[in-house]
Formats: structure tokens, sequence, C-alpha cells
């Protein structure tokens, strides 16, 4: 962890020009760094202006089922070169035909941006197709935010929903209020409360109270809400951004399941680390026996 913390590349106290620039170049970095080589075939492709990737494992395809997975990087950074990472691990993982989008940034690009995009993947995915009961919708970090909130979103719609949630350290509360944020202050070697705290000013600026669902989707609506599996780290500041939603999907009698990693770090699972290997492993276990209605 402490080789992590040294790369610093989702931390850093502002979110001026100047930062914004650094971290976006940090980000690409670890994408080159992370990006698991694999037997993989790509495809780009565009919705709208919006840039999109679909992964498919040639080893073990699977067609039945396709994941739509959505990048983190506080909605400040990230594109399809971060997204591979990820992607990849879950294609080969699950062989299922994984989608990644390089939805709009802020503060270039400010709330709606982001949902706009993903709800038009989401609609493009749907529109003809794949049935959303055959779409699993993951998300890390910002991006587990931004799978959150399109779910809610289809919800208030009554739109049919993906088959299940799959999220890694997910944001779900822009208050950055938890008892986290204290706790693991001094051990989470990627994120800082300064770095939260001004990605949210940024994303939302000023269109709203940070409580508001629509950015800090733990206060929303769960009823109706698909079954979701949650990784987080032990070591994360946003450790109770998933603890919390779990129990609030619980508490509206819905399906969550919740998998801490003891040495676990913020979206740990992008690194090629041997924990992370076996998450995406517990991950593809737990998808089998849900798709296949084990208990």
């Amino acid at each position: 962890m402490k080789a992590i913390k040294a790369l610093n590349f989702i931390s850093g106290s502002s979110t001026d020009e100047e930062d914004i620039k650094k971290h976006r170049e940090s980000v690409e970095r670890v994408s080159r760094l992370a990006t698991p080589k694999g037997d993989v075939d790509i495809e780009h492709f565009t919705v709208g202006e919006i840039k999109c990737e679909s992964v498919k494992s040639l080893s073990n395809y699977n067609p039945h089922y396709v994941i739509l997975y959505v990048h983190g990087g506080g909605y400040l950074s990230g594109g399809l070169d971060y997204a591979r990472i990820l992607a990849k691990k879950l294609a080969v993982a699950t062989g299922f035909t994984t989608f990644t989008f390089a939805y709009r940034l802020a503060p270039e690009y400010a709330y709606p941006a982001a949902i706009e995009d993903g709800l038009s993947v989401w609609d493009h995915l749907t529109g003809g197709m794949y049935s959303p009961s055959h779409i699993l919708l993951a998300g890390d970090s910002a991006g587990g935010n931004l799978a959150l909130c399109l779910t809610q979103e289809l919800l208030k719609k009554n739109r049919p929903t993906p088959r299940e949630l799959l999220l890694f350290s997910p944001w779900t509360d822009m208050t950055c209020k938890a008892k986290s944020y204290e706790t693991n202050k001094e051990i989470d070697p990627v994120l800082s409360r300064e770095f939260v705290e001004d990605a949210a000013r940024a994303y939302i600026a000023g269109a709203g109270d940070p409580a508001d669902p629509r950015f800090s989707p733990l206060f929303g609506n769960f009823a109706a809400f698909p079954p979701a599996y949650i990784m987080a780290g032990r070591n994360e500041i946003l450790l109770d951004d998933s603890i919390r939603l779990c129990e609030r999907i619980r508490e509206a009698g819905r399906i969550a399941e919740l998998d801490i990693e003891e040495k676990g770090w913020h979206v740990y699972q992008q690194m090629p680390v041997k924990i992370a290997s076996l998450a995406i492993n517990r991950l593809a276990r737990h998808i089998e026996k849900e798709l296949n209605g084990e208990k």
C-alpha cells in the first residue's frame, strides 16, 4: 500500500486546472501499468458522440449475459484506457462481453452530463440488442455512484433495471460525513477527504445539495432495487459508503451482499496483486451462483 500511495493517482487537495491535469496524467499511467494481458477481442464504437468499447474474452466467451461497466476517477478523470483495467478482468473471469464508455468529465462537464451519457449507452444496449435482465451493471468508485444513480433513475421512470449491480468501492454519499473518513484517513493509500470533497463540488457545480439522491444515491429509494454485490477494502475512507449502502438496500427488503477485503484499499481489484485476483474470482463465483439461482 505504501507503493500505491507513492503513485498518488487519486489524491490531492484541490481541483484547479493544474491539479486536474496531473491527476488525469497519473490515472493514465496507472492504466498502462495495471491493465492485464488477456486473450480478448476489443471493438470500438460510438453512441452519438460517446466513445465506447466492448471487451470479449476469446477463451471462455459466454453470449448469454453482458456487463456494462462504468469507470471511476471522481468524475474528474478516466476514460476507455482506464476502464479497460477492470473491463478485461471482468470479461475474462465471467466470459461475458463487457461494455465501457467514456462519459463526459467534470469540471468541464458537470452534472448531469455523466448521467445523461450513461442513460444514452444504456438505451443503446437495451434498444434491441440486449434485454435489461441480461445486463449486469458494474461500476467502481464514482462509476459505482453513476451505476446506482442510473438504476434509481430507471426505477423513477418505471423502466426495467439491470439483472444485478456489481460495485467496487462505490461512492454513495457526497456529503463526505461518514466516520471512515476519519478512522481510515491515515491508512488509505489512494484517497483523501480533500480530493473527495473537491471532486463532489466540481461534479455538483451548484446544482443542488450534496445530500440530494441525484448525487448521493445512498439517500435514494431502494424499493424494487435489483440485487447488489458490493466489494470494498477495509483500509479505505469510503468504507462506510459501502457498508451503509448494503444496510439501506436490505432495509428496503432487497438483496445485497457485502464483501470486505481486510487487506484491501479503494478499488484494490484494479492492481496486479494476489488479493485482486482472488476478489475477481469471488465475484465470478458469486455471479455464477446468482444467475443459476443457487443459494
